[in-house]
């Protein structure tokens, strides 16, 4: 089985946000082609935009959406990342989108400030839900319904995944690589990736007193 991995991509996104995860899941689909060369690969994954005009992510990198709102077509996995997102907060298309994608969805997951646009969707309602560390108050004051928690990597609820701040999607990518396909793919993908994968989804001790 085949699952199509849906990033959402939009102006101002984080770089990281979205290609973590992406090389995450292209890459245990090329290491798990190599251990079976005949079977299906476990992933397939593409960029949506909300049209199909270029947009410019954080720092200026031009981004091409490989599908859009309309054509995307079934999605398995949804990846909402963040970046700049005050922007897409006021599209209720935006909203109204990742809300029906998610409904349909295996599950849905979001890496850092992606966390705000799930919670506008109305998708972490009464779920514990984390972002990146110098956006829990904004996570929380927004919206009170959801139940932040800091001091974590990722949180797993079940069919709803959140992460914290851009390097932590590789993390929870790594995890949903690991629930979907197996602990042994996850590990060969990160050995591949030559990364040093964080497996629990509690964050290491850090200093988030001083912000950049």
């Amino acid at each position: 089985m085949t699952r199509t991995i849906g990033i959402y991509i939009f102006d101002n996104v984080e770089v990281l946000d979205f290609a973590g995860p992406y090389e995450v899941f292209t890459c245990a689909a090329r290491v798990a082609g190599k251990l079976a060369p005949d079977a299906p690969p476990p992933f397939a994954v593409r960029t949506i935009g909300a049209g199909d005009a270029a947009v410019r992510a954080r720092a200026g990198l031009v981004l091409h959406p490989e599908a859009t709102f309309d054509d995307a077509g079934p999605i398995d996995v949804l990846i909402v990342p963040g970046g700049v997102v005050t922007a897409e907060l006021a599209r209720p298309e935006v909203t109204a989108w990742i809300s029906a994608t998610a409904g349909r969805a295996e599950l849905t997951a979001s890496v850092c400030t992606g966390a705000l646009l799930l919670a506008e969707a109305g998708l972490l309602d009464g779920l514990p839900a984390t972002t990146h560390w110098e956006d829990l108050d904004d996570l929380r004051a927004g919206w009170p319904q959801v139940r932040v928690e800091g001091g974590r990597r990722w949180i797993d609820t079940g069919r709803i995944v959140t992460s914290a701040g851009i390097s932590a999607g590789i993390d929870m990518s790594l995890h949903l690589v690991a629930r979907l396909a197996g602990q042994a793919l996850a590990e060969r993908t990160a050995r591949q990736m030559d990364y040093d994968w964080q497996t629990s989804g509690v964050r290491s001790p850090i200093s988030t007193q001083t912000r950049p």
